[in-house]
């Protein structure tokens, strides 16, 4: 099983950051360019939802594992094969507070199973760079967007 792993520091306390990322459906945060929605009229913290991105390119289908206010994070897996050649892809996304300063601890993870063990080291620079670092720095354009706003 080969992992993928990319945190930032907001300075956003983590409550608001988890209020933006908390919904399922809610991908705009992210930079994702397309629409987005919960199938079946499921709700967006709903343990089972599936979530459908209708990207320029294509359509993605992922589906909510795990949703948890307590701990700020849900985990989620790809419905159907997955867009890149990968297998049993399960990635998380969590919200921290930095006690100390009152900023925001954002980290997204992904185990998955490689189906060439040689691309194991491409899949992991390519989630984390193209994929986690990418919608992580969105977030933080998001966020201080909202923070002008209020």
């Amino acid at each position: 099983m080969a992992e993928a792993f990319y945190s930032i520091v907001l300075d956003h306390p983590a409550a608001d950051v988890w209020s933006v990322i908390r919904p399922f459906g809610h991908y705009a945060w992210a930079g994702v360019q397309g629409a987005t929605t919960i199938e079946e009229g499921k709700a967006g913290d709903q343990v089972g939802a599936v979530r459908r991105v209708e990207l320029p390119s294509r359509t993605i289908r992922q589906i909510l594992l795990a949703h948890s206010d307590i701990d700020r994070s849900y985990s989620y897996a790809f419905v159907g094969p997955p867009p890149q050649k990968v297998r049993d892809y399960v990635a998380t996304i969590r919200v921290t507070p930095v006690v100390e300063s009152g900023q925001a601890f954002v980290e997204w993870r992904a185990a998955y199973d490689c189906l060439d063990a040689a691309e194991a080291e491409h899949w992991k620079s390519h989630f984390e760079q193209q994929g986690f670092a990418v919608w992580l720095g969105a977030l933080r354009d998001f966020m201080r967007a909202q923070k002008v706003r209020s």
